[in-house]
């Protein structure tokens, strides 16, 4: 009894002395942990966000996507599911599960090897948080005590959602929100049970156990999983059989769902904040609002990639883009090689299978087999140079063969597809859309194809020539300066001496180097001819020119006054263009073009809010503060210059536009430049200010007749088509404008019963502008006296 005695006393004094060294070291221990502290308001790494005007997805960046939800948007087979793989005791334990502790120590007596054992949720928590991956005891045993320490922290439903948050779950999916996406494109709410399962059976291997890189280990983990649910009475055998029999998905949606495509905007936003946050812009979640409208942008869209295509068309067929008539014997390698091919601007990869003269059987990327005939391809002669190609093609084998791999347009209209022969364009362009009042982008298309053509976005990079289309800002001056519609300008040659250098003179001329001697000034805007323009610059001053046309804020400081600004001689980019048309659009205030409204992150809420525009008739002209747009000019000339924008549209060289749209609240102006370089169109109606540009990045000729009118003035019509508000009736004029009746051969005031008179608008506010004379029967008395008497 003795020696049983003293030995119980060993063994509480062993006991005692083991845990006052577990103590010990605890306390040892215990001082070097981090604080736990900042779990309860963790800062998770995700993706940089970029959204339309109302909430839709532009653009993600960021190498980790991670959504973050909270416990209570968790539906309950998700945590079931994980639950029952990797911690069925998570709601019992204290955050150290010492049973699977003890069978962890078993395995490592019996075989000698460390390998991770009864690691329970809350210690992935610890080591995903805090700790490192290296297998030690060291490192074990802080797990184990930083996990004792957040489950007396943190509510077991607070832990669970840090960990569905944090884990790494392949293809750059963090947390379980991103998974779904991934892999089922699904919200959590949308998961079946099999799904569900498979996502708790990816944090053991994520990049080798899930259903895309590894089917067979993806559904042997799964079954485990669901296994472990039965078992734990989570789900019953009827749901488990239905769900073992459930497949698995096939692909990756490794990319967000994207709502509205404007990639060129979307990297406009990602430069600018890289710019300012550098790197950690793409992991701190930042959120941006754009004023990108996704109706708009569709439209822009479509419009430009259209009128490109119709140019392209009218050029010539440059061949096909390769040979693959070696390939065609395994259809189905084809179909595989095509599936590698990205699509271009909505065009489709497709190789001609077989050719005859009266159709093609060809096999189209992920649609199988088309059939073309001859009115797929009847546009196809062979390109020869911008300015000619050969016949038109008679059989559809003159155009194509066995082997060629080619492009395809697809059209949707009437609900049948219908297939037609296209290339990827040469020629580039660009489409820019404003809110007038307040500068606000509504759409922006800075090339044919982002991701094909480049990241060079023509809307704010491409600096071109603007040609006539600079022609208003200059006629806006000439308003300023007396000058009115019915004024008569000579239309005739004119040499203006140095007027290339020293030495060597310029001899202006009209489109078709035709003339026309007198002209009012609103037909000579309306025909856009040149000398007219040269003669008013001319009465103007080169300077004053200058001047004037820095009021719309277009970028005049490397410009120099000469005479050729009339004729858009200096260069500009398409949102210059744009943003100086809004001048006329609005009544006369300049806007500074915007592209984000808001910028938040989840840690510091809204970062960054564009200020509200509002018009300003009192602040000076240079203002920069981007809430005012200063009154650069009067509202009497901003709408005189509506009007004549309205009568190029009307029956000038903008007159497809009303062909196409007739309403009469449109207006603008084409641009050619020289050798048809480059072809605009920047036009207004209701609401909406938006320019079009066509070109070659390398600044080579588009061809003959590929004016403004014709190259550029389609896309312009597309877009405006699906944009417009229903006509609201003619615009009031504002104060101090009045109507005349004159003659439109001279200009000069008649009576309303001349046979050939015609309305025209003066403005009374203008001290320097002059009613036009009347004709012999009038009255007598000077132009002043003779308008206050009338009005």
């Amino acid at each position: 009894m003795k020696l049983i005695k003293i030995l119980s006393y060993l063994i509480g004094l062993g006991l005692i002395v083991a845990l006052a060294g577990l103590g010990v070291l605890y306390h040892l221990y215990n001082t070097q942990l981090p604080s736990i502290d900042e779990l309860g308001e963790v800062r998770y790494q995700m993706p940089m966000q970029i959204h339309d005007r109302e909430g839709g997805l532009i653009a993600e960046f960021g190498d980790q996507r991670r959504f973050p939800v909270s416990f209570d948007d968790l539906p309950p087979v998700v945590i079931d599911a994980f639950v029952a793989a990797e911690d069925d005791r998570f709601f019992e334990h204290v955050g150290v599960d010492f049973l699977g502790l003890a069978r962890a120590a078993v395995e490592l007596i019996r075989t000698g090897d460390k390998a991770q054992g009864g690691s329970t949720i809350t210690m992935q928590v610890a080591r995903n948080f805090y700790l490192g991956r290296e297998k030690t005891y060291t490192r074990k045993f802080y797990e184990i005590l930083l996990a004792v320490k957040i489950d007396h922290a943190f509510s077991k439903e607070k832990i669970l959602a840090l960990y569905l948050n944090k884990i790494f779950m392949g293809h750059r999916a963090y947390g379980v929100k991103a998974a779904a996406k991934v892999y089922f494109d699904k919200e959590l709410s949308e998961l079946t049970t099999a799904e569900a399962a498979m996502l708790a059976a990816l944090p053991k291997a994520p990049s080798t156990t899930n259903p895309v890189s590894d089917p067979e280990r993806a559904l042997a983990r799964r079954a485990y999983v669901l296994g472990r649910m039965l078992k734990l009475g989570k789900i019953d055998q009827a749901e488990f059989d239905r769900a073992m029999q459930e497949t698995l998905p096939g692909q990756l949606y490794t990319t967000s769902t994207i709502d509205t495509r404007a990639p060129y905007a979307a990297e406009m936003v990602r430069r600018d904040l890289l710019e300012q946050y550098g790197e950690q812009a793409y992991s701190m979640g930042l959120s941006v609002q754009t004023t990108i409208d996704p109706v708009a942008q569709r439209a822009a869209r479509a419009g430009l990639r259209s009128a490109l295509i119709a140019y392209d068309r009218r050029h010539g067929y440059r061949g096909p883009e390769a040979d693959w008539s070696d390939r065609l014997a395994d259809q189905d390698a084809l179909a595989e090689q095509l599936a590698d091919l990205d699509g271009v601007g909505g065009l489709l990869p497709a190789v001609v299978l077989s050719a005859d003269a009266k159709e093609a059987v060809l096999l189209v990327k992920e649609r199988g087999e088309a059939r073309l005939g001859l009115a797929s391809v009847d546009w196809a002669c062979v390109y020869r140079s911008v300015d000619s190609c050969g016949p038109k093609p008679q059989a559809v084998d003159q155009v194509l063969s066995p082997g060629d791999l080619v492009r395809l347009e697809v059209d949707a209209d009437g609900g049948e597809e219908t297939y037609r022969l296209a290339q990827i364009p040469e020629v580039t362009g660009a489409f820019a859309s404003l809110e007038p009042r307040s500068g606000a982008i509504r759409a922006m298309v800075g090339g044919f194809d982002f991701f094909h053509e480049s990241e060079f976005n023509n809307v704010t990079r491409a600096e071109r020539q603007p040609g006539s289309g600079f022609k208003p800002y200059l006629y806006s001056a000439a308003l300023d300066h007396g000058f009115t519609w019915a004024s008569m300008i000579n239309d005739s040659p004119v040499v203006i001496e140095d007027g290339v250098r020293e030495g060597i003179d310029w001899r202006p001329s009209n489109y078709g180097r035709s003339f026309s001697g007198m002209r009012r000034m609103r037909e000579a805007l309306t025909k856009s001819v040149n000398l007219v323009s040269v003669r008013l610059a001319q009465a103007v001053g080169p300077q004053g020119v200058l001047d004037y046309a820095a009021r719309f804020g277009l970028p005049v400081e490397e410009w120099k006054p000469t005479l050729s600004m009339a004729l858009g001689s200096y260069t500009l980019t398409p949102l210059d263009q744009v943003a100086g048309f809004a001048v006329f659009a609005n009544g006369g205030y300049r806007i500074s073009p915007y592209l984000v409204t808001e910028t938040e992150n989840p840690d510091d809420g809204v970062v960054y809010s564009h200020p509200g525009v509002s018009v300003c008739d009192d602040c000076p002209m240079d203002t920069v503060d981007p809430s005012l747009a200063p009154r650069v000019i009067t509202p009497q000339n901003a709408f005189l210059m509506r009007t004549g924008l309205q009568s190029v549209v009307r029956r000038g060289t903008g007159v497809r536009a009303w062909r196409a749209l007739e309403r009469a609240d449109i207006g603008g102006k084409t641009g050619t430049t020289n050798d048809q370089r480059d072809a605009w169109f920047t036009g207004f109606g209701p609401d909406w200010v938006a320019t079009a540009w066509v070109g070659f990045a390398d600044n080579s000729e588009l061809g003959r007749r590929e004016t403004g009118g014709r190259a550029a003035l389609p896309m312009w019509v597309d877009f405006m088509r699906d944009v417009l508000p229903p006509p609201q009736g003619e615009e009031v004029p504002p104060e101090g404008i009045v109507e005349a009746w004159i003659d439109p051969e001279t200009g000069r005031r008649v009576t309303e019963d001349h046979p050939d008179a015609i309305r025209e608008y003066f403005d009374t506010t203008n001290p320097r502008a002059e009613l036009p004379p009347e004709d012999a029967s009038a009255a007598s008395g000077t132009s002043r006296e003779v308008m206050e008497n009338l009005f």
